[in-house]
């Protein structure tokens, strides 16, 4: 192949391909980050939930929109292939995202405090969160593995064509938290959860329609089986079909968080047992201890995210009640300040790129970069209580979050790019699959935890609003100190243990830091 005919197939240096996937992640994650910017307030504001009960549904949401891209990547890689999975994956979040625009009558409450709601709407509403589930399921994974599928084993280009897929993500998000939340609170629920909806759409088009750019990867492994009939049915519309339907079943899981709740123990613990199991029966020393190494940081990527997701709940709540947020005369919706971890990545990301590989024999190795991480999300909140304590009978100046939201940025952009790199280089070859949805459950109990200490701060609302400015701030100070003090002994702890996970790493570490 000539040199012309390979720059044709290639735009800035990388397949075209890319960039479908770039743009399509981008619109996906939009649609993504702009509903849930708006949840919390929907549900406080308009349904008039407690911020105990809209907590822990967000939890229950947030839980299983991180666990089951475990079942979509399984079936994707299977059967479907990674194509036809997030076309599938789209279609249902596009009808997810559409259905969240129905707002049916706002909640009243009475003068003896009783709340009317409308029945109707909040079905719809968590019948829409389940197809959404379903939606993320089969999209997320899937698509950063059509991006890997993009480049060849050893392609010096696949690390920075996942960097510029990363960029896509907060792009993304970004965007969706500045214009999602405007539209929700300017114009109505409706036309905010609408834009992500069309924003998805818009997403599903561009994938579409650069299938041929694709060249034939992402495709099933085995497309026999799949014209093959189950039932009377092709057995790939009965993947469909079967999947359609567990979104009823996710209908009434995210309205009961206790099920959410023991299943994800059940899941955990399932899974622990397995990881020792295996550990004691199939491998040497070398394998065992690399796997002990990776459980250990998996453990305290759960603390870290726990802490980091407070972004949607307890962040969010205290920017709308307890924010000074006028600035040269303009309100800034409380929503629009969750645009500045994207921010942040977007500009951070390549700065502590090139940090890393400057530090060159002095790099952290994983577990103090993890450490790290755990100390700073824990300042982020040191940084509120600061703030509070400085704030008088007023309220809370916004630098104090936006300084918070740099320093858990700090902490994501320390732990989250090393993570995924070493799961696929610390796990035994043959359960690679298995320890990466291990990852994924990780982080999906993390957030149902994020949703339960998120409860420490709840407030006594009237019509969705908090009565006492000075009563709510003391609420909020109680959980960031808790926070503060939680984020700085794991991270210690850590520190403290990073030399023996190093150790038992058997100097994998290096290659995660080259």
């Amino acid at each position: 192949m000539t040199n012309d005919s390979v720059n044709k197939e290639e735009f800035f240096g990388h397949p075209k391909a890319l960039f479908i996937l770039f743009f399509t992640e981008m619109w996906e994650r939009f649609s993504f980050y702009g509903m849930k910017a708006l949840l919390i307030f929907y549900l406080t504001r308009y349904h008039l939930f407690t911020d105990v009960s809209g907590n822990l549904l967000i939890g229950s949401y947030a839980a299983l929109v991180y666990a089951v891209p475990v079942i979509g990547g399984f079936i994707a890689d299977r059967y479907l292939g990674f194509r036809k999975a997030i076309v599938f994956g789209g279609i249902m979040l596009v009808l997810g995202h559409l259905g969240m625009a129905y707002e049916g009558n706002a909640a009243t409450q009475s003068v003896t405090g009783e709340i009317t709601r409308d029945d109707v709407a909040l079905q719809v509403f968590y019948f829409s969160l389940s197809l959404i589930i379903v939606g993320v399921g089969f999209l997320k994974a899937n698509i950063s593995s059509l991006v890997g599928e993009l480049y060849q084993v050893g392609d010096k280009r696949r690390d920075s064509g996942f960097t510029l897929f990363y960029m896509g993500i907060n792009l993304g998000s970004f965007l969706a938290t500045l214009i999602c939340v405007w539209l929700g609170e300017k114009y109505g629920w409706s036309y905010g959860f609408g834009a992500a909806g069309v924003g998805m759409f818009f997403g599903l088009l561009t994938f579409i329609s650069g299938r041929k750019l694709l060249k034939g990867k992402g495709e099933s492994k085995v497309p026999e089986l799949l014209e093959k009939k189950s039932f009377g049915i092709k057995n790939e519309w009965l993947i469909y079909a079967l999947s359609v339907l567990s979104a009823l079943v996710f209908w009434q899981m995210v309205q009961r968080h206790e099920v959410v709740s023991y299943s994800l123990m059940i899941a955990g613990a399932a899974s622990f047992i397995y990881i020792v199991y295996y550990s004691i029966t199939q491998l040497d020393k070398k394998a065992r201890e690399q796997l002990m190494a990776l459980t250990i940081l998996i453990i305290f990527t759960v603390i870290f995210w726990a802490l980091f997701e407070q972004a949607y709940t307890s962040l969010n709540l205290f920017a709308d009640r307890i924010l000074d947020r006028t600035i040269f005369d303009h309100t800034v919706s409380a929503g629009q300040f969750l645009s500045f971890n994207a921010l942040f990545i977007i500009l951070l990301a390549p700065v502590f790129a090139w940090l890393w590989v400057k530090l060159g024999k002095y790099n952290p190795n994983t577990a103090v970069k993890f450490s790290m991480a755990l100390l700073l999300v824990g300042l982020g909140f040191g940084s509120l209580v600061l703030g509070i304590s400085l704030s008088g009978l007023g309220k809370v100046a916004m630098i104090w979050l936006i300084l918070t939201y740099f320093l858990h940025t700090c902490g994501e952009l320390c732990l989250s790019p090393v993570g995924l790199s070493a799961v696929t280089k610390l796990s035994p070859a043959k359960i690679v699959g298995f320890m990466m949805g291990v990852w994924f459950l990780a982080t999906a109990s993390s957030e149902f935890i994020a949703s339960i200490l998120a409860n420490i701060a709840s407030v006594d609302t009237s019509n969705g609003t908090a009565p006492d400015l000075n009563l709510a701030k003391q609420s909020y100070l109680v959980l960031f100190e808790y926070l503060f003090y939680t984020g700085i002994g794991f991270g210690i702890v850590l520190f403290a243990l990073s030399p023996i996970i190093k150790k038992l790493m058997h100097g994998v570490d290096k290659e995660l830091n080259n």
